[in-house]
């Protein structure tokens, strides 16, 4: 089995974008990211609750990723019931230009209805299907 794009930090061929896109990979991860800045720290269960499609196995591995690449940090509480809080670290918060670039072209060229979505063409304003 091949390592995610993530564990392969050491061979990259120099690309800034590869190099980016390497800590922000995952089908979650940039929503995880997109909620800690809209809402600022965020327990578990209230990420789960803002992110319903996410499994609780995909959330947690997530969200270890994200710490172990210093986006964001953990703190545990030494309480009953145990509580986690997940908050962006200083270079977390300085990908908010790129979460608000990607949430902006999101707004303007995609289209979710009835369960599909639609990217709208900036050129010619009409909708075709995305995968």
């Amino acid at each position: 089995m091949s390592k995610p794009r993530a564990k392969l930090t050491g061979n990259f061929p120099g690309c800034p974008v590869e190099s980016t896109l390497s800590f922000l990979d995952g089908k979650w991860k940039g929503v995880i990211l997109y909620h800690l800045l809209e809402e600022g720290t965020l327990r578990f269960n209230e990420l789960r609750r803002r992110i319903p499609s996410v499994t609780q196995r995909m959330l947690t591995k997530q969200l270890r990723e994200l710490e172990e690449a210093g986006l964001l940090e953990r703190t545990v509480f030494a309480v009953v019931p145990p509580r986690v809080d997940y908050a962006l670290t200083p270079i977390g918060r300085s990908l908010e230009p790129v979460i608000n670039a990607l949430r902006v072209w999101g707004k303007e060229h995609v289209i979710c209805e009835d369960g599909r979505k639609y990217m709208v063409m900036p050129e010619e304003g009409t909708a075709s299907k995305a995968a």
